[in-house]
């Protein structure tokens, strides 16, 4: 299933503002369990790269080129980090506490 990324004009809008602001929160946090749980080096390091790129978006204007050019891919590599996290968050609690 082809991800739809948001268009540059879509960039300026609340919600996409919001859903940055709400994705750096999660991927920060994330980011700090992976690194506590010694979760495997390319997700903690993908996590890192969203975190960094999403606080580094987050200091400069919605309108500069910047954010407009790199808004939409960093919002779709930071959820697939993030999916990637809780996928393998998941199978390590489930290793980790028996069941039954």
């Amino acid at each position: 299933m082809k991800k739809i990324l948001p268009r540059a004009s879509d960039i300026h809008s609340a919600q996409t503002l919001k859903e940055l602001g709400n994705l750096r929160q999660e991927a920060r946090s994330a980011l700090d369990l992976a690194v506590v749980a010694l979760a495997p080096s390319p997700l903690v390091d993908r996590l890192a790269t969203a975190v960094g790129l999403l606080e580094s978006l987050a200091e400069l204007p919605a309108d500069s080129p910047p954010v407009i050019a790199m808004v939409p891919k960093t919002l779709a590599q930071a959820k697939s980090a993030l999916e990637d996290w809780r996928a393998w968050h998941k199978e390590y609690l489930d290793r980790r506490i028996p069941t039954g």
